[in-house]
């Protein structure tokens, strides 16, 4: 089998590290240029003209030449480790003053260490589906499975390798004060948007809860109207008595989403989309949206792209997950009942979290899957983990609707700590969901998956990724912490997921698609063998991409930059 993707890959990595050297070649160039100008110009001070000042004169346009030479030499190399850059699409179009200079790392440096990372993990994800299959044809069966376990080792070396590079880089620190300060700021604007000075006057948008689904996606039927209200500067009035959860309401189990503006009093309420700026409008569904607006998932905003993607891997759920944040705040008689269950857990680090969703999901929006399934990844987590530090219990924390699953795992796997509630999953099956103690116990889960170490979930399900969402709002970079079994990363009822070409590619066989570099792709998912599926935008073919060849397209929306707020909060100066 042909073994260019691979080569070639490796051979754009060491670029890219050879282009971050000479940033500094290109520094010390400005600097002897400064220098030997300084040192030219000097003799030249003195008075009268002399055959030593002639001499110097004549020196000083030769050197000049060479010196404009130099300085289109410094020029050319700084343009070159720009283009080189080009791993975030059209963050090269934002302005170069949005960046603070001096603080933290380079965008450059924080693509190419995440690149180098999800690669390696490419290559991995190539060699076992393509030697399983073989293993799977008994050809020489022993030996094959002996080269995957050489590879798996030497793969988990070079991700633990790289995992140490944000803790040897010296800007460890700068980035967990950075994500806070993003967080805080985001915090502080939505909860400026959600209590104006005068609530009677404000410009609303209303949105009900009475989507018939589960939590997870009642969740996300509130984060899109809040990006929403967020978008267009409207409040957010949250309409939701009758809720299926609790009949009393959202603000029964939560805190209100405003403390001061909770009703659009009396005014005409139009359903949107409207043709002129009505004061109140009323949003559809997600899902039936007609002329979907572009800042709608997996959008982020401009304004603020460029310190995300410092600190973060993928600001999208970053993005989502700082709505979630607002949005989830249990009342005191909850947040007890939540206490009282996680107190009676031995939770401690490390551990992995798994989710496992079956009943009403299996069979129509997902594929039923083993728990040995989940398992592996579980035990390459704890594998690599120890190769860096001593690990004595290899604990896990599982979550399911089906109560038999915690002690299914548990018998076939007696070398893992197993840490679950059946009780919860009891209270999960599909004739006793809706109810406060199934939410009280989907709570517990949720908080208890967001604060694992890594989870291995599928993201067909709604908690799957609202619980890697959380994780993304209590660390600073989640995006590496979790694997899916199935689908990759997105936000019911988004706009296009594109990746944008790195490299070419011709295509090796009859379901690949060629694409050129800077081509968009839209995709439909990662097969976790090396390969996704993708429509090229500009042939408008559709097939199999290797995944490694191309990087996800961020897409920037100017939302509004709510310039009222400051910047920093009193208590946190600027890093």
């Amino acid at each position: 089998m042909k073994q260019y993707p691979i080569s070639h890959a490796t051979f754009n990595d060491y670029l890219m590290m050879y282009l971050a050297k000479w940033k500094r070649v290109a520094v010390v160039l400005l600097f002897v240029w400064i220098v030997v100008t300084y040192l030219v110009i000097s003799p030249l001070r003195c008075n009268g003209v002399t055959d030593d000042v002639l001499e110097y004169q004549e020196r000083c346009r030769s050197l000049s030449s060479q010196l404009e030479s130099l300085r289109q030499q410094h020029s050319n190399l700084i343009a070159q480790i720009r283009k080189s850059s080009g791993l975030n699409g059209n963050l090269k179009d934002l302005d170069p003053s949005l960046l603070e200079s001096g603080q933290g790392p380079s965008e450059e440096y924080e693509n190419l260490r995440r690149r180098i990372y999800s690669n390696t993990k490419e290559i991995w994800y190539y060699i076992n589906h393509e030697i399983g299959k073989l293993i799977a044809d008994e050809v020489k069966a022993d030996s094959l499975q002996a080269i995957l376990n050489q590879v798996a080792d030497r793969k988990r070396s070079l991700l633990s390798d790289q995992e140490k590079l944000p803790e040897l880089d010296g800007y460890k620190e700068w980035r967990e004060t950075e994500a806070a300060n993003v967080s805080e700021l985001v915090q502080r604007r939505l909860k400026h948007l959600q209590n104006p000075p005068d609530c009677r006057d404000a410009r609303k948008v209303i949105c009900n809860l009475n989507k018939g689904c589960g939590f997870g996606c009642q969740l996300h039927h509130i984060v899109y109207c809040l990006i929403f209200a967020y978008a267009t500067e409207r409040t957010l009035i949250l309409n939701s008595k009758g809720w299926r959860y609790n009949s009393k309401g959202w603000d029964y189990v939560f805190h209100p989403i405003s403390d001061s503006c909770t009703t659009s009093y009396d005014d005409k309420v139009m359903p949107w989309p409207v043709s002129y700026d009505a004061k109140v409008v009323s949003l559809p569904f997600i899902d039936s949206i007609s002329q979907k607006p572009k800042f709608l998932p997996l959008a982020i905003p401009k304004d603020l792209a460029h310190r995300i993607v410092r600190f973060n891997g993928d600001p999208a759920s970053w993005w989502i997950g700082q709505m979630l944040k607002y949005i989830l705040k249990p009342r005191t008689t909850m947040q007890k009942a939540i206490n009282e269950t996680i107190a009676n857990m031995n939770f401690k680090s490390p551990i992995v979290g798994v989710h496992i969703r079956r009943t009403d999901k299996v069979g129509t929006e997902a594929a039923f899957h083993h728990i040995h399934e989940y398992m592996t990844h579980v035990k390459d987590y704890y594998d690599q983990l120890e190769l860096t530090r001593p690990v004595d219990t290899r604990r896990v924390y599982l979550a399911s609707d089906d109560a038999n699953v915690l002690e299914d795992a548990r018998k076939k796997y007696p070398e893992y700590e197993f840490i679950g509630d059946a009780s919860i999953a009891k209270t999960a099956a599909t004739h006793r969901r809706y109810t406060p103690l199934s939410l009280a116990g989907l709570l517990v889960d949720l908080h208890m998956l967001s604060t694992c170490d890594y989870i291995v979930c599928t993201f067909s399900s709604q908690v799957g990724r609202v619980a890697y969402e959380i994780m993304q709002t209590n660390r600073v970079d989640a995006s590496q912490s979790f694997f899916s079994l199935d689908d990759i990363y997105y936000f019911g009822g988004q706009n296009a997921h594109d990746r944008r070409a790195l490299m070419p590619h011709t295509a090796n066989a009859k379901d690949e698609i060629s694409f050129q570099v800077g081509d968009l792709i839209g995709v439909a998912g990662n097969h976790w063998n090396g390969f996704g599926r993708g429509t090229n935008k500009r042939t408008n073919l559709n097939g199999l991409i290797p995944w490694y060849k191309t990087a996800d397209h961020l897409v920037l929306y100017p939302f509004p930059e709510y310039k009222q707020v400051p910047l920093y909060s009193d208590t946190r100066q600027k890093g």
